[in-house]
This record gives structure tokens, sequence and C-alpha cells, in this order.
């Protein structure tokens, strides 16, 4: 099952600039992970399903962001060639920096996947110790990997071995509120040779409910002696950004439900740093952006574009303020030529649904986490 989780589009220029002076000075945005050198302190998380090579390419097109991640591929898949696997590794030279997330409960898997990703010339491996989907844990990978800290320490320290490219670990705060292994973990990663960590501040028990724990992240913060901490929950517009790292010293942020609904997010925080007013979208750059990413999702897709890009179409719906029907039709819409009719009258009825507090609509797992 199914539930939608609702947010705000705008910033609030006040709002993102006195969240936190100190940042606003602070050295460059640039940062090291590993030998590689990021050109912003804020990155784009993975979403299953939704930060696909399109999506990537027309957000670095608006600027600002430092480093990108693809959706998890499971070791195994990868290894074997799988097609779902191909479209997940999908990349250009455009598509930089990048690191490439896999996911498996067995040690052997995950070393010659990462092994496969240096031999074709990816320049960063992230391993998934976060995801709560059931699908995910049952092949003992994800935040199954929490509940047990020597055998994720081991099989880390195995993948960091393997290969000279730098390895990540996104991970969660724990497996529940009793179980809080973190910090211990993160300790324990920067000891065997991790370059960088990314927190989402739930545990897995939370799964997408609750509210992001900063203290939690603080703590992570903490743990490690040098390698970057990157925060990652929440984020959904430049004040929590910038919350984020005041509150947990985190050294970078990774944003993802926040950067579909607002894609402007990482070009709002460069203009934030550069001392720059916050400039929201045009309606007509609203629509290029629209335009945009389905043209970059045709051109890998064909047709099949259109039914991958039904599960946009809500917070396109809200973002542009078109009405309800015309929204349905781009939910349902099968042909190019039909999405190239929407997107006219889109232009022409921009604005027309009007509510005091734009939102959007992402879907997150619902119900008793057991059956996700």
């Amino acid at each position: 099952r199914l539930h939608y989780a609702e947010t705000v589009f705008m910033d609030s220029p006040t709002t993102a600039t006195t969240a936190s002076l100190a940042l606003a000075t602070e050295p460059p945005l640039t940062l090291k992970i590993g030998e590689r050198l990021l050109p912003s302190r804020y990155f784009l998380a993975p979403l299953a399903g939704y930060t696909h090579l399109p999506l990537r390419t027309a957000l670095r097109e608006l600027g600002g962001m430092g480093l990108a991640t693809t959706d998890l591929i499971l070791a195994p898949q990868l290894l074997a060639g799988s097609r779902k696997s191909a479209h997940l590794l999908a990349t250009n030279a455009q598509d930089n920096p990048l690191s490439v997330q896999i996911f498996g409960g067995q040690v052997e898997h995950l070393v010659r996947a990462a092994q496969y990703l240096e031999d074709q010339g990816f320049a960063g491996v992230d391993i998934n110790m976060g995801c709560p989907m059931g699908k995910v844990n049952s092949q003992g990978g994800g935040a199954r990997l929490l509940c047990d800290c020597d055998r994720a320490v081991q099989i880390v320290a195995a993948v960091v071995e393997a290969v000279s490219l730098p390895v990540t670990v996104k991970m969660r705060l724990g497996w529940d509120e009793e179980n809080l292994t973190a910090p211990q973990l993160a300790r324990d990663f920067e000891q065997v040779g991790v370059a960088a960590i990314t927190v989402h501040g739930r545990t897995r028990q939370q799964g997408f409910h609750g509210r992001v724990n900063l203290e939690g992240i603080r703590q992570v913060v903490a743990a490690v002696e040098e390698i970057p901490i990157v925060g990652n929950g929440d984020v959904r517009s430049v004040a929590d950004a910038l919350r984020m790292r005041e509150v947990t010293g985190c050294q970078a942020v990774a944003v993802g439900r926040g950067a579909m609904l607002d894609p402007w997010i990482f070009r709002k925080l460069d203009q934030h740093h550069r001392g720059a007013p916050l400039v929201d979208p045009t309606p007509d750059e609203q629509i290029a952006f629209l335009r945009r990413h389905f043209e970059l999702l045709a051109e890998r897709r064909g047709n099949y574009a259109c039914v991958l890009f039904r599960k946009f179409a809500g917070w396109y719906g809200a973002r542009l303020g078109i009405p309800e029907e015309l929204e349905d039709r781009l939910r349902r819409m099968e042909t190019i030529a039909e999405f190239e009719q929407i997107v006219a009258e889109a232009r022409a009825r921009h604005g027309e649904r009007r509510t005091s507090m734009p939102t959007a609509l992402v879907k997150t797992p619902n119900g008793p986490n057991a059956h996700w």
C-alpha cells in the first residue's frame, strides 16, 4: 500500500538566509571524497524508480548539484548483465560526478560488482545499508545489514580492499530505536577505509514516517575522525539543507524527494552560498523543465517514456498549477504526440489551479514494514 507525502515547493529567501548566516560565509562549497573533488556539498540522493539518467541530466542542467548516485542495483543482477541493471547504469559524459549504488547480502557479489564498476570506468561505488524495503532486506542487503555490525564491517572492508576507487556507504540510524548502530558502524567503516558515509536520519522501523532525527545524525558526525558525513532526510528547501548542516555538523547534504519537489533547489543553494538572491523559476522555466525531462526520457525509451513518466504527473501538476483534469491526462498519456498536446495546454493554463502553498505528491511505502 502507498500513501502520499506532501511538502512545500517554495523557499522564503528570508528564512533561507537566516537559517545559518555562518554557512553563507564559509569556505568554498567544494568537497573531497577520496580523491574526488566535488563541485558542491549538495548531492542528489538515489530514489528507487525516479533518479534515472534523464532526471539526473535535467537536474544537472539547472546547476548547483555536487554528486549524484544511481538508483540501487542488486549486485547479482549487475553481474548477470540484466536489462534492468543496464538501464540503471546508463550514464553519459555530462552525468558527472556520479557514484553507482549497489546492494546485496553476499560479500563475493558486492566485491565482484565493485570490481566490475571500476573496470567500466565508474568513479565511485556506494553500498546501500539504508533501504527499508522488504525485497531488499530479504536479500540480506539494505537496512538488514544494520542488525549485524561485524558482518557489515566485514563486507565493506572486503569491497574497499578489492578496488582503488572510493567506496562510500549509505545507511540509516539503525534498525529501530533500541538499536541505533550508525555511530558505531561509522567509526568502524572509517577504520577500514570508507571514503564517506550518508546517513538518513530515520530507523528502518520508521520507514518514511515521523521526522528526521538530526541529533542522531550529529552523533554519527561526532563518531568519525575525518571522513565526510552526508546528512539525508526531510530536506525540502534551502532552509532545511542549511539547518541540517548547522545542527548536525555534517559536511554535505543529500537531497532526495526535495529535489523532485523543487528541481531548482540545488541552484538556489548555490545562489545562497554566493550571497545572491534566491530566484524562483518562471512559468516558462517550469514548462521547459517538464519538456526537457520528458524529451530525455523519450530519447532512451521511445513511447514507453509515456508510461515511465506517469509517476511524475502529480508533482508536475502541482508545480505547474494546472487543472486536475489536465494532470490526469498527463498520468494516462500513451504517445509522444499526446504529451506535446498536454504541454501546449499546460503552457496556456499554467497557474490556473491556485493554492496558497503549492504542494506535490510523492509515493512512499505505507503499512507495516514487514509487508514492504
